[in-house]
């Protein structure tokens, strides 16, 4: 038996040096794969796009009965977008008679197949979708609903006016707000009056509180129809508001109406687009008019990743055209200074 021992005590050491050897294989993998297993995976990023003011009667509106599309120069851009918004800033229906106001704005039915082809909703809450009366707006949300087409903004009543849409990409739920505070403020929905939403302080930070807690959505937009005409930079009450709707839970705030660009601001990160600008329109009285953005921003859990803007040339009759050539604001996250981008350059910082 003793002549055995070494036999074993060989054995146990050989055993012992190969397990030693398998330990230093083995323990790099394990670690490369926990190193694997706890990098975070990528947060999905969904595009959003919007174009500002869209008047779809006169010129343009004759365009589509003729087989045209004034949103021709910019199809591709939309069809790129994970979602594409526009502001309708008129009312779609063959009903109804024109207010007392100095522009009026009715399209035909025949406009929603080609809003349809580029956009996935329209916002309403704007001073023209109720031009035509009550009647008119109702027709309009009729034919919207009936063509698949999402609105925002606008309702049978005061409840629907303020009730946020809600867009479902790549496991994100990005919520979209609609309000109006330009008069006429007879355009507003009521409890059982079809209309529009009106911005009102109080009522807006509770819809934006409500769609994170009640429509659990991951990421909240409002888009607002605000400020002066013809003013490139936005005034205090924009200021005021934006602010506000960020402190309340907004990620980004989206402006038009003032028919003009104006400038683009951020608040605790978050980007402030004050106005876009217009789109389609033909009733301009001057150059700045006839210049718009259409506003790209990719958006991931923590909000906004990156905003970018495409220069619009509007022609006489209201028709928009791409133009590639021009710089336009541009910014992403970690920046801390707006910068200027042509069509598909790299981001520039702006000098102060």
């Amino acid at each position: 038996m003793r002549a055995n021992k070494p036999v074993h005590r060989t054995a146990r050491h050989t055993l012992a040096s190969w397990l030693c050897a398998l330990t230093l294989l083995v323990a790099p993998l394990a670690q490369a794969a926990g190193a694997a297993r706890a990098k975070p995976t990528p947060s999905p990023t969904v595009s959003l796009v919007f174009a500002g003011d869209s008047v779809l009667d006169a010129d343009a509106g004759e365009l589509i009965a003729q087989g045209g599309d004034p949103y021709a120069s910019f199809a591709n851009y939309f069809a790129d977008a994970d979602i594409r918004i526009t502001n309708l800033e008129c009312v779609v229906a063959t009903q109804g008679s024109a207010g007392d106001k100095m522009f009026t704005f009715r399209a035909h039915p025949r406009v929603i197949p080609v809003l349809q082809r580029h956009f996935d909703a329209v916002t309403l809450a704007n001073n023209h979708s109720g031009d035509f009366g009550p009647e008119a707006f109702a027709e309009m949300l009729g034919l919207l609903h009936n063509a698949g087409l999402a609105q925002v903004g606008g309702g049978m009543n005061l409840r629907q006016a303020h009730t946020p849409l809600i867009f479902e990409r790549k496991g994100l739920r990005i919520a979209v707000l609609s309000y109006n505070e330009f008069q006429p403020r007879s355009f507003e929905a009521n409890h059982n009056l079809p209309g529009t939403a009106w911005s009102e302080d109080e009522r807006v930070v509770a819809d934006i509180r409500a769609a994170r807690r009640v429509h659990h959505a991951d990421l909240v937009i409002p888009i607002m129809h605000w400020g002066w005409e013809n003013e490139p930079v936005a005034n205090a009450r924009q200021r005021q508001l934006a602010r506000r709707m960020i402190q309340a839970g907004a990620d980004a705030v989206i402006g038009g109406h003032p028919h003009v660009t104006q400038d683009i601001a951020h608040y605790r990160g978050k980007p402030i687009v004050y106005s876009v600008g217009n789109f389609i329109m033909k009733e301009t009285d001057n150059a700045n008019q006839r210049i718009g953005w259409v506003l790209r921003l990719d958006l991931d859990r923590r909000g906004v990743a990156a905003l970018r803007t495409r220069v619009v040339r509007i022609d006489m009759v209201g028709i928009p055209t791409r133009d590639t050539s021009a710089p336009s604001p541009c910014w992403q996250r970690g920046d801390t200074a707006l910068g200027s981008c042509h069509a598909d350059d790299a981001f520039t910082p702006l000098r102060p």
